[in-house]
């Protein structure tokens, strides 16, 4: 049994958010004892169905409840928003009791302007594994070809991964996501689906894809605004030394899995070879998903962009700290970096001289010269994250 490096309260109430098959019930079993609590499953439809008719029921089977049950958990709580009002109720009411609503959606939540519990309850999300999770059962090569979910990653035969990895992308993604959002042009949202996987990392050109799946500019921005509110991806916005130059630069978007991004590409069947392209996107796509993977575990306040120059000067990642710490990091997927073409690097020094330059490589080694270190990526999140 894998340890999720996640730490969650046992009597505090909370929100846990994310996306699908990531492990969200799999870890509140483990943390929460069966003959304490009461767990209520919205993707069962006997469950679904009453509490979406009655969600004052919810209330009196609560209040029915014997006095060893200290924590109640709903499990897909966007499904009936309308029960987060009882919890509210409860929450004031019972002290003896912690509520645990997790969730694939918050876009839901969203959209009815549910009670999202201000002050009441804490908010946690959970990804895909981790490479300090995984421990020994890391195989980079596997994470950058066929992601790391769970069900996916822990597979030990890699056709039935990639199986389930496709049947993902079919039943969640393309018409969970779909049904979820609302969505009336479905043959637009498929199309631009599929341009969203091959654009995955790049600056977003909204104009080019809207022309490409012939919507208007607006039905682009509110597509990759599902994408992020149902957790499938998320923006990496542009370096700017104000917030408000920074919202005003197009974003990168990344999705939260490098196999479910080459499961949408339709590059499942095709092998992911070391030193192409391909295997250098899916390396600094692991890597940045991977640090904003690691502060959100720890808590951290951290604030994650790129950097561009007009002139073309790129850093992939940009990281700020509470404590006004800032790393730029250029990631190779290159066992021998040639610290002469991080022209990059160089370039963002000049504009913030306090920053500590890393490249994360795939290097057995370490050296360093003009500020630049070049270590393997672990030991670059070690220094980040220590």
């Amino acid at each position: 049994m894998l340890h999720r490096t996640l730490k969650l309260p046992k009597s505090r109430s909370f929100f846990l958010f994310g996306a699908r098959q990531v492990g969200k019930s799999t870890l509140l079993r483990q943390l929460f004892a069966k003959k304490n609590s009461l767990y209520l499953n919205l993707l069962d439809s006997e469950i679904y169905l009453r509490l979406l008719a009655k969600p004052h029921l919810l209330l009196e089977e609560i209040n029915a409840l014997d006095k060893s049950i200290s924590s109640v958990i709903i499990d897909e709580i966007q499904r009936v928003p309308e029960l987060l009002n009882i919890v509210h109720k409860l929450i004031e009411e019972r002290k003896d009791l912690s509520f645990i609503m997790s969730g694939s959606s918050a876009r839901k939540l969203k959209r009815q302007g549910a009670n999202m519990l201000a002050g009441r309850a804490l908010t946690y999300n959970l990804f895909p594994l981790t490479h300090l999770e995984l421990a020994q059962e890391f195989k980079l090569s596997k994470v950058l070809d066929l992601g790391s979910l769970p069900a996916v990653y822990l597979d030990k035969e890699d056709v039935f991964a990639r199986e389930t990895l496709k049947s993902y992308v079919r039943t969640y993604i393309e018409e969970e996501i779909k049904a979820e959002a609302q969505i009336r042009q479905l043959g637009a949202f498929v199309r631009f689906l599929d341009l969203a996987a091959s654009e995955n990392g790049s600056i977003i050109n909204y104009s080019n894809i809207a022309s490409d799946i012939y919507v208007d500019y607006k039905t682009v921005q509110e597509y990759y605004q599902v994408l992020e509110d149902t957790l499938i991806g998320f923006n990496l916005y542009g370096y700017a030394k104000s917030s408000r130059k920074q919202l005003s630069k197009h974003p990168k978007f990344y999705f939260f899995d490098t196999g479910v991004r080459r499961a949408l590409a339709k590059k499942l069947d095709a092998p992911l070879i070391a030193k192409t392209r391909e295997f250098g996107e899916a390396f600094e796509h692991f890597f940045i998903a991977e640090a904003m993977r690691l502060a959100s575990y720890s808590r951290k306040d951290y604030q994650f962009t790129y950097y561009r120059t007009k002139s073309g000067a790129e850093v992939d990642l940009i990281i700020e700290t509470y404590d006004d710490r800032c790393y730029a990091v250029e990631i190779k997927a290159s066992d021998n970096v040639d610290i002469n073409k991080l022209t990059g690097l160089k370039s963002f020094k000049d504009l913030r001289g306090d920053a500590v330059l890393l490249c994360a490589s795939l290097t057995k080694s370490k050296y360093a010269e003009a500020d630049i270190l070049v270590c393997a990526w672990q030991e670059v999140l070690k220094i980040i994250f220590n």
